[in-house]
């Protein structure tokens, strides 16, 4: 696998409408989806769970469960679904997953970790990749990463992405284990040099490109997590920077013009404006009219009725001349 940055797959935000979002913003970033839990795969409403936009790829599929079997049928329906990837959740720290036994609590049992890879791999062409954290609760990083990663490599997963801080399982909410336990990006590059042949990536704290390149120079990819979502304008610089795109200004016009498209189509199939728009307000961080650029989304999208034109009458708000400037 190439060098990559990556959006992270978020539970609530990166939706298919987020990542419809998103790839506006950037052609060459991986995309992921909200984990989905392969019993929901196999038994729920597919099209709601698995749809997506072609425009998407590359986008990767993010299942979570412990049962090899049924990861490798789960995975096999997202191959269908033509996704590019499949990811396993190794990292996960909610009550749900603790509940199902998933999600990061497989940190514990890597050997089962092995077993699911080996059966998506089986099952799919696609890549099968990890996403996991150093550790949780009373583990030490240093081999309860290694073996994790031994464990997953041997068993032919195609990448490990790293979120370099432990999860505590007892006693931390999943919002405070993505703050309070301490990251350790060094962790993360000691596993690269031991495992200079396999892909590498990054996950956790990384608040813009500059941060990702930097860690670029040890890894092989870095995966954006809220920043990307409370920030999304940072990512108009991704194919330019890691992809060889030409530097040009973003033609935020176009990117509203395509968001109203893609809304129209939306409503015509019975959605709401609000399902979309809740994903862009943070899109004119910094810039003067930001503010009122929020407040028109977070107000008249969702009201009854609303239409692509609230995107169109919140853009006007916006004065771009300052991004104008930095673009020169």
């Amino acid at each position: 696998m190439k060098t990559m940055i990556a959006i992270a797959p978020m539970m609530d935000w990166t939706d298919r409408h987020c990542r419809f979002f998103h790839r506006q913003l950037t052609r060459r970033a991986l995309l992921y989806t909200e984990m989905v839990v392969a019993d929901a795969v196999i038994h729920g409403a597919r099209e709601r769970l698995l749809g997506f936009d072609d425009v998407e790829h590359p986008v990767a599929l993010q299942l979570g469960g412990s049962d090899p079997a049924k990861l490798a049928e789960a995975a096999r329906i997202g191959e269908a679904f033509g996704y590019d990837e499949i990811n396993l959740n190794v990292g996960c720290p909610s009550d749900r997953v603790q509940s199902g036994t998933f999600g990061a609590c497989l940190m514990k049992t890597p050997k089962l970790v092995a077993e699911s890879v080996a059966a998506m791999k089986a099952s799919v062409k696609i890549p099968v990749t990890v996403k996991c954290r150093i550790g949780v609760d009373d583990q030490d990083p240093e081999p309860a990463l290694d073996t994790l990663a031994d464990s997953v490599f041997a068993a032919g997963a195609d990448a490990l992405w790293v979120h370099a801080r432990k999860a505590w399982l007892e006693g931390l909410s999943p919002k405070e284990n993505r703050d309070i336990p301490p990251l350790d990006y060094p962790r993360v590059y000691r596993l690269k040099a031991r495992r200079p042949n396999e892909f590498i990536g990054i996950n956790g704290g990384i608040q813009s490109l500059g941060e990702a390149s930097t860690h670029l120079r040890h890894v092989d990819g870095a995966m954006l997590g809220r920043a990307a979502y409370h920030t999304p304008g940072i990512l108009a610089g991704i194919d330019a920077a890691f992809y060889g795109a030409p530097a040009a200004a973003f033609d935020y016009a176009a990117l509203i013009d395509a968001m109203a498209g893609y809304a129209a189509r939306h409503i015509e199939r019975g959605g709401r404006l609000g399902h979309i728009t809740r994903h862009m307000v943070g899109l004119f961080h910094g810039l003067p009219g930001a503010r009122r650029f929020r407040q028109i989304l977070s107000t008249d999208a969702n009201k009854p009725g609303a239409g692509p034109g609230v995107m169109k009458a919140a853009f006007a708000a916006v004065d771009l001349s300052k991004a104008a400037a930095e673009a020169a």
